[in-house]
């Protein structure tokens, strides 16, 4: 068991203030992104497909008709993408810091690990090489003792 573990990394305390929870945006964006993601918005937007194919002959299949499911859908797809990432960031976000508590908690995990989602490309390339060489030396080892056996 670590030394410091029973303490909380710093910056991931939860917060206990009502105020300081996720704002009005954050809520509507997990909501209508849990919604979105659902088997019944599945089966609304085939029901809008399916209406609109229908109605298709009763306006000759026009211009207008055609306009009418390019926008809407246009429109859908530019607001989810918003939703999307932003549920996206708050995801990562989350798991970023849950993995920093992980690595502040274990004696023997490498605390300069902690945040490294915001090093440069080139600080991640570097690390990307030293543990690529790593595992290289962990896989000859392993090779090596399924040779000897």
């Amino acid at each position: 068991m670590s030394s410091h573990a029973s303490k909380p990394a710093p910056g991931t305390q939860k917060a206990t203030d009502e105020h300081t929870g996720p704002g009005w945006f954050a809520r509507f964006a997990a909501m209508a992104s849990a919604y979105m993601g659902s088997r019944w918005a599945f089966a609304g937007a085939i029901l809008v497909i399916v209406v609109w194919a229908i109605v298709g002959p009763l306006y000759h299949y026009s211009d207008t008709w055609q306009l009418v499911i390019n926008t809407g859908t246009t429109i859908v797809t530019f607001l989810m993408v918003f939703l999307i990432q932003n549920t996206q960031n708050r995801d990562a976000r989350a798991i970023h810091l849950k993995l920093n508590e992980l690595i502040y908690a274990i004696d023997k995990a490498k605390d300069q690990m902690i945040d490294i989602e915001n090093l440069s490309d080139q600080e991640l390339e570097q690390l990307t090489v030293r543990y690529e060489k790593i595992r290289a030396a962990c896989l000859k080892r392993k090779t090596q003792q399924l040779a000897g056996d």
